[in-house]
Order: structure tokens, then sequence, then C-alpha cells
């Protein structure tokens, strides 16, 4: 049987596509959810997981309606095999029912966790070659080493909360406790 699922990721966003490929793939039973990818818990998924039986097909317009990254993909797929279960993703022609379809499968796997080595040494490099010329990557440090200063100084003295300092001195307790380990033990 093949089990249609179609994952929107947020409600602003239209199934109906995905839903019209499903059909026409002749899917059973679809199930539909709004959810982010990067989201594990997705009841729609697993509900559509523990209907499927043993020769079952979970079929997805794209792959990235069933998994945000190559990991969660195979570990998916690698699932599937396990239980006698099969995947089709309708725009990249993917059924890993078939020999054909587990070889593409994991070819495209390859290939992109391949793609993923490459832009993370080129941005490796980039910033290499960023900090050789004195920039410095990252968010702006909020908390001024003066600001350390003074939240350590009204720490030591024992009169305010971690909760008062953060206040005076315009910055969150979670900045105060990163910066000031010692805070957590002085807490009142």
């Amino acid at each position: 049987m093949l089990v249609g699922y179609a994952r929107v990721s947020t409600a602003d966003q239209d199934v109906g596509l995905q839903l019209e490929a499903l059909h026409r793939a002749g899917c059973k039973r679809i199930f539909e959810e709004t959810a982010s990818g990067a989201q594990r818990d997705r009841p729609q998924l697993a509900a559509a997981l523990d209907f499927m039986r043993d020769g079952d097909s979970l079929v997805v317009w794209r792959l990235d309606r069933l998994a945000r990254s190559l990991k969660q993909l195979l570990e998916t797929v690698e699932a599937f095999d396990q239980r006698g279960r099969h995947l089709q993703s309708l725009n990249e022609k993917i059924d890993t029912a078939t020999p054909t379809g587990r070889l593409v499968f994991h070819v495209f796997g390859a290939l992109a966790e391949f793609e993923r080595g490459l832009i993370r040494e080129r941005t490796l490099a980039g910033l290499a070659v960023a900090r050789a010329k004195g920039r410095i990557g990252g968010r702006p440090r909020t908390f001024t080493d003066k600001q350390v200063k003074a939240a350590r100084a009204m720490l030591a003295s024992g009169e305010l909360t971690v909760s008062e300092i953060a206040t005076q001195i315009g910055v969150s307790p979670a900045t105060i406790y990163r910066y000031l380990p010692s805070a957590r033990a002085n807490a009142k």
C-alpha cells in the first residue's frame, strides 16, 4: 500500500500541491501536518509510520518534506528497511523498494554529504582569511568588560540577587551566569 505524507512548515503555506501529487501517485491514505522539518516530534508522521505494514511505502512529494538533514533521512530509511517498509519520493523519483531506487538514494546521500563537506571547507577557509585580516565573526559582545567588573562587584557585595544585578546592568540573568559562573554558587 502507498501511504502519503505531506508537510508544510507554517500555517500560511499550502499543502494542496503535495496532496494532489500524492493522490495522483495512488496513495490510499494520506497524513498531513504543519510542522518545521527540524522538529523531531511530528505526530502525523508518527501516525503514518504506525499505520504502515510490511511491504508498504511512504510516499512524499520531495525528500525535504520527510527530513531536514541527510542524517535524519538516512536514519528514517534504515528504520524502514528494518521493518520491511519503503520510501518513495515523487520529485526525486526514488523508490527504495527497488535496487535502482536504493542505489540512487545512497548516491544522493553521498553527494549531499560531499557537498556539505565542501561547504564546510569553504566556510572554514573564509573564516581563516578573515581572521588573518583581523576580522572576527560572530555576534558582537553585548556584555562589556566594564559591565562584567560591575556585576562582579555587585555580586561580591551580596546585597542584590542575580536578577536584580542583571536588570541594573541591562542584560539577562543567563548572561550573568555565562560570564560569572560563580554567580550560581552565590545566587539568592
